[in-house]
């Protein structure tokens, strides 16, 4: 996992899981959580830092849990939601994300629902919300700052508040959401209900920002170690990205992504690659909603599709058998980089990361910062500066 390393300041570089003041739950516990975990999920052991961060939860603990895709991060909200009293409202970005977070939820026997715009359940949602019904109501942070939600989470209890994709909430994230920033309101109403915050990619500026955002202590951060050792990185210079992304996919069968940084460059990669026969379509912004969920069904399904996508698609996507992730471009960010490719290999299996760059990707990324608003140009552009510098620094290494 080198090729991660040396976009990173050293300090940045947690590959010993740091853990908050380390709660243990006493033997008792520790069995029912582990019976619960059998029952609910089918697995005899918790993976990782999963233990401490459940731990922290089932003592009333907030938390920030940064934790590797494909670590599990939706299981130490989920069991504490099925062992504790109460509802557990899980704060996510994408409503896409959502409901494949819902699908799974339901299928290992929780009682879980979501409020969103494309929901038709509305007030079937809302009356088993009342009621006590539900494990997990999933919302999306727009819907959870309004004041009329937090009027209705008056009128059942709560277990806890988790808060995915919690990078969203930092100036200094790779995907800032405003509306991340409002929650704070929501959750010091029910100050008795602790928060668990969860991400995959979050720098030293971003973790600080997500703490103080969200009201949770300094002591509450646990840090898993980011190596994904079954995946294989390769970055080497753009010369036909065609050709080249041709050749991994010769050499590299099964279902794989490649990110294009416009959606020009999509619809032309995707139809110069499906002139070899094997399966791609494309995924972007623009293009009509059905199509949409109708190429990502079929990618979710496939054994050896290539999807050609902007950085809209990917994140929810629960797709273990991923081989390849390539990026045409460099990416927006090393945090960004992190992510894409870390939806590479999560069976376990052997997987590859490949990475096309040029000289004018860097002057792009330079050019990204006139789009950002004003009052946030100035740390972006620190930034971006930070990624250059590192990313140049790494490519010198002629890591491949």
């Amino acid at each position: 996992m080198e090729a991660i390393g040396l976009f990173l300041q050293p300090r940045d570089l947690p590959w010993r899981s740091v853990i908050a003041d380390a709660l243990s739950l006493d033997p008792p516990a520790r069995e029912a959580a582990l019976a619960a975990l059998s029952r609910v999920f089918g697995f005899s052991a918790f993976r990782g830092v999963q233990e401490q961060v459940v731990s922290r939860v089932l003592a009333g603990q907030s938390t920030l849990a940064v934790m590797p895709t494909g670590a599990g991060k939706s299981l130490t909200y989920q069991l504490p939601a099925v062992m504790l009293p109460g509802t557990c409202v899980v704060v996510s970005p994408l409503i896409a994300l959502m409901h494949d977070q819902l699908r799974a939820a339901n299928a290992n026997g929780l009682a879980a629902a979501a409020l969103t715009s494309v929901d038709q359940d509305r007030e079937q949602t809302i009356e088993r919300f009342r009621n006590g019904e539900l494990d997990l109501l999933y919302v999306a942070p727009e819907r959870a700052s309004q004041p009329h939600f937090r009027e209705l989470l008056t009128r059942a209890p709560l277990t806890l508040f988790a808060i995915d994709e919690a990078h969203c909430v930092s100036e200094w994230g790779h995907d800032f959401r405003p509306d991340y920033r409002l929650l704070r309101p929501l959750l010091d109403s029910f100050a008795h209900v602790p928060r668990l915050a969860l991400t995959a990619t979050a720098d030293r500026h971003t973790r600080a920002d997500i703490l103080a955002q969200l009201g949770i202590p300094d002591d509450g951060l646990i840090i898993a170690g980011f190596d994904r050792p079954n995946i294989r990185y390769r970055i080497t210079p753009r010369d036909n990205a065609q050709r080249q992304i041709k050749a991994l996919l010769a050499e590299q069968p099964g279902p794989g992504i490649v990110y294009a940084p416009t959606r020009n460059g999509v619809e032309k990669l995707a139809e110069q690659l499906s002139a070899g026969g094997r399966r791609v379509l494309p995924y972007h912004a623009g293009l009509p909603a059905d199509v949409r969920a109708a190429n990502q069904a079929a990618f979710v399904a496939s054994e050896d599709m290539v999807m050609v996508a902007t950085i809209a698609f990917g994140m929810g996507i629960d797709k273990p058998d991923v081989r390849f992730v390539a990026h045409a471009a460099l990416p927006k960010s090393i945090e960004g980089y992190y992510q894409e490719t870390g939806r590479a290999g999560r069976d376990g299996d052997d997987a590859v990361a490949l990475m096309l760059w040029g000289a004018d990707d860097f002057a792009r990324a330079r050019m990204r910062i006139g789009e950002v608003e004003e009052h946030r140009r100035a740390s972006e552009r620190q930034r971006t500066q930070a990624n250059a510098f590192n990313s140049a620094k790494f490519l010198g290494e002629r890591v491949v």
